[in-house]
């Protein structure tokens, strides 16, 4: 069975979608119709921008979209997926294209998410870390002895956690895992404490749109972050995606759980090789390849 995975923000990066665009009318018409839909283009920002440009939180999260949702598109009949998943952003492409969202309807939700979690960055200075060599208990149980603002926020792989929260929190944390043991604890060049409880201004303000969208029932399951379990229920599908902003991404537990549902073939679709990487550290047996 094939299970097609999305990229989320970090697989940016400068050039990402320009060939796609040159070589296919379909996808060139797409991305055209997405620098309508946001009003400024911003296949000038992937193509031809600077690094800074694109690590903004309100244009990465639409490019690594655009690049992912197109890219799917144009595999035509190649793309047959049985379950998909995305992480963090990325489930918004899987949700895509997987036909529970409409390309222009999850480019407004994806825009709309990317600002609002943008205004909660700049609203209070919080940031992330990545913890490695350490199993997800330890890094829980002492990040909740921290008397800040400071919470699991991606399960990647076995040993691999990243942790989300206040400067101060984030700080204590890395000096308190690196005493329990933890082989690296590195600091993320991100723009703030996403999928911890700093991000629920951005929560409430997403939740109106996620509540308001045309969600259909989906073509085959999609392993939602929130939860680890298949969902094809559109009000499922919902729930979970507005719980997805403050709830850690179980990026482990999701792949752990599309194995054990019969999986035996992920292709990545997107920038990048993040998730291959990650999925072979989960299950080194598992085949991965890109789209």
């Amino acid at each position: 069975m094939k299970a097609y995975v999305f990229p989320g923000q970090g697989a940016q990066f400068v050039g990402m979608g320009k060939e796609l665009y040159n070589s296919s009318d379909e996808a060139k018409q797409m991305f055209e119709n997405a620098n309508e839909i946001l009003s400024f283009r911003i296949t000038d920002i992937m193509f031809d921008g600077t690094d800074d440009d694109l690590k903004q939180t309100k244009v990465t999260q639409p490019a690594i979209f655009l690049h992912s949702v197109i890219l799917a598109h144009t595999l035509g009949d190649d793309f047959k997926p049985d379950m998909v998943a995305g992480h963090s952003l990325g489930e918004f492409s899987a949700l895509v294209a997987n036909k529970a969202l409409s390309f222009e309807e999850g480019l407004k939700l994806v825009s709309k998410r990317a600002h609002a979690m943008q205004k909660a960055c700049e609203a209070e200075p919080s940031t992330m870390a990545a913890i490695i060599g350490l199993d997800d208990k330890t890094v829980e149980s002492t990040v909740s002895a921290i008397d800040e603002v400071v919470v699991p926020a991606n399960y990647n792989s076995p040993g691999q956690v990243v942790i989300s929260g206040s400067m101060k929190g984030i700080d204590l944390a890395c000096e308190k895992l690196k005493e329990a043991g933890a082989k690296r604890a590195l600091p993320l060049k991100v723009g703030g404490a996403f999928h911890s409880p700093l991000m629920e201004q951005a929560r409430e303000e997403l939740a109106e749109a996620i509540n308001t969208a045309d969600l259909q029932t989906p073509v085959c399951p999609v392993y939602q972050n929130a939860t680890a379990k298949p969902a094809t229920d559109p009000n499922v599908i919902r729930t979970n995606l507005i719980d997805q902003l403050t709830s850690p991404v179980r990026w482990t537990q999701s792949v752990q759980a599309m194995i054990e549902d019969g999986a035996t073939e992920f292709i990545e679709v997107g920038p990048g090789k993040v998730l291959q990487g990650l999925i072979k550290k989960i299950d080194r047996t598992a085949a991965t390849r890109s789209a």
